[in-house]
C-alpha cells in the first residue's frame, strides 16, 4: 500500500504504514481537518498514535489532522495540480495510483444545482483497493452457462466488495479454466478502480485476454469496445445513469455478455430501480448476486437466477 502510504507529508508516513500491519486490513482512512485521523478495517475502528507511530483504541490523544497536512497531501495526490482532478471532483471523488478511491468533503461550487468544483476541501476519505485473487472462485460456476457466462449483475449496499469480487471475476472469465474457456473481456474503467491503471497499463491483474478503457464514461467505452474490441464480455462497475442503462442494451442485442456491479442492498430495492423493471421483465440478465458481511467482516453472497428466484 506503498501509493497511499506516499501521499502523506513525511512525518506522517510511519503512521500511515501501522494501519496496513499484519491482520489489519484496513479499509478505509478517514482525514477531516481538525480531528483525529480514523482508521477503519475488518477489526473495528482505530486512530492514529503519532507519540509510539501506532494505532489506538482510543480517539484521545489521537493525532489531529492539520490544515496543513490537508493541503500537503492533496498536492501529492493531484500531482500538484489539482486543475488535472476537476474533472473527477465534480463526482465527489478521484483516484489516485493503485486504484485507492479518495472521496471529498467540503465547501463545493455550484451552477444550475450541478457541482463545478470544490473550493474547500476539509475531508478525505481514502478508500483501500485491493486485489483479492481467489475471492470469486466459489462464486464463478453459478454464473456459467455453457461456454460463456449469464448476464450478471453483482449488488450490495456501498463498501461491501463489489468492486473486489468483480475484479476477480474479470481476471477468472480472461484467464479461463477446464469448465469454462477464457473469454476475451473488455473493461471500461471510469474511476480507475478496477484495473488501477497507470500510464495506460493495468497495475492489476485481469487477465490476459483482458483489453481495459481507463478513465471513460461507462455509456461510451461499452459502444468504444463493441464497435473496436470485439468483446466476448463487457464489464463495468457501478451501473446507474440512464445512457449506462442504454448501453448495456447495445451490448445485449450485439450479442455480448455482460457483467456488472450496482447498488442495491437487497431484492427488493433493486425491483424498485426504475430502469431495471423493464430488464426484469425481458429476461436480460440471468443471474444478480447479492453481497453481504457477516459479523465477523467476512463476505459471503446470495444468488437469483433472473425471475429473482433465490438459487444459493
Amino acid at each position: 500500500m506503498e501509493e497511499i502510504v506516499n501521499v502523506f507529508p513525511n512525518a506522517l508516513r510511519p503512521l500511515c504504514r501501522a494501519g496496513f500491519g499484519r491482520g489489519m486490513e484496513t479499509e478505509e482512512i478517514r482525514l477531516r481537518t481538525g480531528r483525529p485521523v480514523m482508521v477503519l478495517g475488518s477489526r473495528g475502528e482505530y486512530f492514529w498514535n503519532q507519540g509510539e507511530a501506532k494505532l489506538q483504541d482510543a480517539r484521545e490523544g489521537g493525532y489531529v489532522w492539520q490544515e496543513s497536512d490537508m493541503k500537503e497531501t492533496l498536492s501529492r495526490m493531484s500531482r500538484y495540480s489539482m486543475y488535472a482532478l476537476e474533472e473527477e471532483l465534480r463526482h465527489g471523488f478521484f483516484t489516485i495510483q493503485g486504484g485507492h478511491r479518495i472521496g471529498v468533503a467540503g465547501r463545493t461550487v455550484c451552477e444550475e444545482g450541478k457541482v463545478l468544483s470544490f473550493r474547500n476541501i476539509s475531508g478525505l476519505n481514502i478508500r483501500v483497493s485491493r486485489q483479492k485473487k481467489g475471492c470469486a472462485r466459489e462464486l464463478l460456476p453459478w454464473l456459467v452457462c455453457g461456454d460463456g457466462i449469464f448476464n450478471t449483475l453483482l449488488l450490495s449496499p456501498p463498501g461491501v466488495g463489489k468492486t473486489t469480487m468483480l475484479r476477480d471475476c474479470i481476471r477468472l472469465l480472461s484467464e479461463g479454466s477446464s469448465a469454462l474457456p477464457g473469454r476475451k473481456v473488455g473493461v471500461v474503467d471510469e474511476r480507475s478502480e478496477i484495473a488501477a491503471s497507470f500510464l495506460g497499463v493495468p497495475q492489476n491483474d485481469l487477465g490476459h485476454r483482458t483489453d481495459v478503457l481507463d478513465n471513460c464514461p461507462k455509456a461510451e467505452g461499452m459502444r468504444l469496445l463493441l464497435r473496436s474490441m470485439s468483446p466476448q464480455v463487457i464489464a463495468v462497475d457501478e451501473l446507474g445513469g440512464r445512457e449506462d442503462f442504454l448501453a448495456v442494451e447495445e451490448a445485449l442485442h450485439c450479442g455480448c455478455q455482460i457483467i456488472g456491479t450496482m447498488h442495491a442492498r437487497d431484492a427488493g430495492e433493486l425491483q424498485e430501480k426504475i430502469y431495471l423493471t423493464d430488464w426484469l421483465a425481458k429476461g436480460f440478465f440471468g443471474r444478480f448476486v447479492f453481497l453481504a458481511l457477516g459479523k465477523n467482516g467476512e463476505r459471503g453472497f446470495s444468488v437469483y437466477d433472473g425471475g429473482m428466484h433465490r438459487l444459493c
